[in-house]
């Protein structure tokens, strides 16, 4: 069945964007259909393998599969340049990260390439709940008698399975909970009924017998078709549970996230299914300006996750120790930005100063600098060999690691604090879908320069380093004992952060060399503010001559 659906939008009401959309899809699709798996795909991806369809269902409807609320499937992408500048395909997170917290409760949810059970949308407890009650239930014995959902927060406190239950079933509270459409109350057993594992075996729990789906489906009729219409008007969600408790959640800007991260802490589990062939594939932009929006826009929602009760530390105890520790990094990564800017700036610093960043380079330092580079590079060895990912794809995902870290997620710190101290909602530019204008060259958008102001703390970090460099030279060929120790020192941590700057600084120059013109503007004021403010920092001394005979008064 194939509907095209258009959901009431109008003034006064808040939409919710996509979360408010799929909801509605959730709600007009009950109605109509009442499938008990839900597939998610952006309007840049597309089916690429079919089979993965039941790829994703055989994990669901096996014995035990009755816990799993969703199916994660990677992301891959067409369109990006072989080089992939800015780390388009993410491999190190979709081959790497993904894929070992497939060993945990499972994957995040990332928002698109995602096969949803129904009822886990609907904010029910996974079946046997009781039974897995998680890590902390035996770090804690004292609170086992302790139920999850009175320690809960409302809005994470889930439904309990029980609901389903003719004989428990309170159907006066549904109305609450998902709207007044007694079509969408008496389709919800149904598919949780439709959804179970089939009883085929003796240790398939909470199963269905065979051939319980093979009656077949009701053909619509005017009066369910007005129903699914009537779902998704625009009123439909007032005083309901609809983005609180029931389906995407709303509040932030990467949905997707919160929403995984609310099944986890009920109890489901998720898995990470990655085909031979390809499941979908999509398209990711290629332009630095909107890959750096792309970024600040996840970053934001992380930011905005840290500072709601959605943040790990107030999970519930049905999500493991390890789990917790894997959504705490999603809400904390942005905030490493600060001490990244600091260790940017450290190399040039030494070199302005004549000073190393120690004061002696003793064999103790040498030993735990080599102790930790090399534990770092055991590290992506052991990355590199267990993924399959190549050296390059690492490498290009180090270096969009600290061009990311350095502009937009700094700038989502920055409005994440806005949002909480001041109050001031933060705006998102959304992903860009369309390319450039020689439809001559695929990859034409990438060597489009659209300024922002995310480019500026990159900038200012190359600049710096550069002129620390020119300073360290000077002063070390000019000195009546030239310290080179120091000098090479300084000379190569600034080259080790240019290296991860350079698709940032490739990316600025354009379409062969064709630089805009605000970037040499300023490239040009930087250099200028940052020697002036040195020179009235570390003035010369009054004899000191510069170029013969000028003389600083």
């Amino acid at each position: 069945m194939l509907v095209y659906v258009s959901r009431e939008k109008r003034p006064g009401y808040d939409h919710n964007k996509k979360a408010g959309a799929m909801n509605a899809l959730v709600r007009s699709s009950a109605v109509m259909s009442n499938g008990p798996f839900i597939l998610n795909l952006d309007c840049d991806h597309y089916v690429y393998n079919s089979q993965a369809f039941r790829e994703g269902m055989c994990f669901m409807m096996d014995r035990g599969g009755d816990r799993i609320g969703y199916v994660q499937f990677p992301q891959r992408f067409e369109g990006i340049d072989p080089s992939d500048r800015y780390a388009n395909h993410n491999t190190v997170f979709f081959d790497v990260n993904m894929r070992a917290l497939d060993g945990l409760m499972g994957p995040v949810y990332v928002g698109t390439g995602c096969l949803f059970r129904r009822v886990a949308l609907y904010g029910f407890d996974p079946p046997r709940s009781k039974e897995h009650g998680g890590c902390c239930s035996c770090c804690f014995p004292q609170r086992r008698k302790i139920k999850a959902s009175a320690a809960a927060p409302e809005e994470t406190r889930a439904l309990r399975m029980a609901d389903f239950d003719e004989d428990e079933m309170n159907m006066s509270s549904f109305p609450k909970k998902f709207g007044n459409s007694s079509f969408l109350i008496d389709s919800i057993p149904i598919a949780e009924f439709q959804g179970r594992p089939l009883a085929d075996h003796p240790g398939v729990k909470n199963g269905r017998p065979p051939g319980a789906l093979t009656v077949p489906r009701d053909l619509l009729d005017a009066s369910t078709v007005a129903e699914a219409v009537s779902v998704i008007s625009c009123w439909y969600e007032d005083k309901t549970e609809w983005g609180h408790r029931v389906g995407w959640i709303y509040g932030s800007v990467t949905e997707d996230v919160v929403t995984g991260y609310r099944m986890h802490n009920r109890g489901w589990k998720s898995v990470y299914c990655v085909t031979k062939r390809d499941a979908f594939r999509g398209t990711a932009p290629i332009n630095l300006t909107d890959r750096l929006h792309q970024v600040l826009r996840w970053a934001t929602g992380s930011v905005e996750i840290f500072f709601s009760r959605n943040n790990a530390l107030l999970a519930s105890r049905r999500m493991k120790f390890l789990q917790r520790i894997a959504y705490l990094n999603v809400g904390i990564y942005p905030f490493t930005s600060i001490f990244l800017i600091v260790y940017c700036f450290l190399p040039a610093l030494s070199l302005f100063s004549g000073q190393f960043i120690v004061k002696t380079l003793n064999v103790t330092f040498l030993t735990y600098l080599l102790v930790i580079t090399l534990t770092l590079c055991l590290l992506a060895v052991l990355e590199i060999k267990w993924s399959g990912i190549s050296l390059e794809e690492w490498w290009r995902n180090e270096q969009f690691w600290l061009i990311g870290g350095t502009s937009a997620h700094l700038a989502a710190v920055l409005q994440g604090l806005l949002k909480v101290v001041a109050g001031i909602e933060i705006s998102f530019t959304l992903t860009s879908k369309s390319g450039g204008d020689d439809v001559d060259d695929e990859f034409a958008d990438l060597y489009i320069v659209k300024w922002t102001s995310l480019m500026i703390p990159p900038i200012v970090i190359m600049m710096v380093n550069l002129i620390g460099i020119a300073v360290g030279f000077s002063r070390t060929i000019y000195s009546e004992i030239p310290q080179w120790s120091k000098l090479l020192g300084g000379v190569f941590f600034s080259f080790w952060v240019l290296a991860h700057l350079y698709p940032f600084a490739k990316g600025l120059m354009g379409r062969r060399g064709r630089t805009p013109t605000i970037v040499f503007v300023w490239a040009g004021l930087l250099s200028i503010t940052i020697s002036l403010l040195w020179v009235a920092i570390n003035p010369p001394s009054q004899n000191q001559q510069i170029g013969g005979s000028f003389t600083f008064p």
